[in-house]
């Protein structure tokens, strides 16, 4: 498929409307990592379905990211579709599929700068023989009130 070569050319997500809670947004500071969002159209119903199948997709996205798969769990759903996630030690990879309209929607988050997850949404794209797709992608940055924080969670005793 010609369209999947040039899955993303941007890593900036242009037009994007930002919500802040102040008037004034912080300014960020680094790249925590990239986040795409892929919809993919008129892909193969049985492929979609297969759940081993998407299993190795996942793995396959995720080597190609330069990522690290820490965990893969799948589940496939009666009568038809399968949910994947596929945790990176870099963050995560899912999917959710509906066999039965051709579609999947497929998340990529991964932080740093040496993984690539348009990569990942180029093996998808191909692998489930996606007719179309749609993607949005973003860099996630750390705001400059937050950049240099130790962030420790609260742990609550039981």
């Amino acid at each position: 498929m010609s369209q999947a070569a040039c899955l993303h050319p941007n890593p900036g997500w242009t037009g994007a409307e930002t919500f802040s809670a102040s008037p004034q947004a912080p300014s960020a500071t680094d790249m925590v990592g990239k986040h795409c969002i892929l919809e993919l159209y008129n892909c193969d119903a049985d492929k979609l379905d297969d759940e081993a199948f998407i299993r190795n997709a996942l793995t396959i996205a995720a080597k190609r990211a330069g990522a690290t798969l820490l965990n893969l769990i799948t589940h496939h759903f009666q009568p038809q579709g399968v949910t994947g996630l596929a945790l990176l030690a870099e963050s995560h990879i899912s999917i959710h599929t509906w066999p039965e309209s051709g579609y999947a929607a497929v998340d990529v988050f991964t932080c740093g700068d040496h993984t690539m997850p348009e990569r990942a949404c180029i093996v998808l794209s191909e692998e489930l023989n996606a007719g179309n797709y749609k993607l949005k992608s973003f860099r996630r940055e750390t705001p400059v009130a937050v950049a240099d924080a130790e962030r420790d969670p609260d742990l609550v005793a039981a």
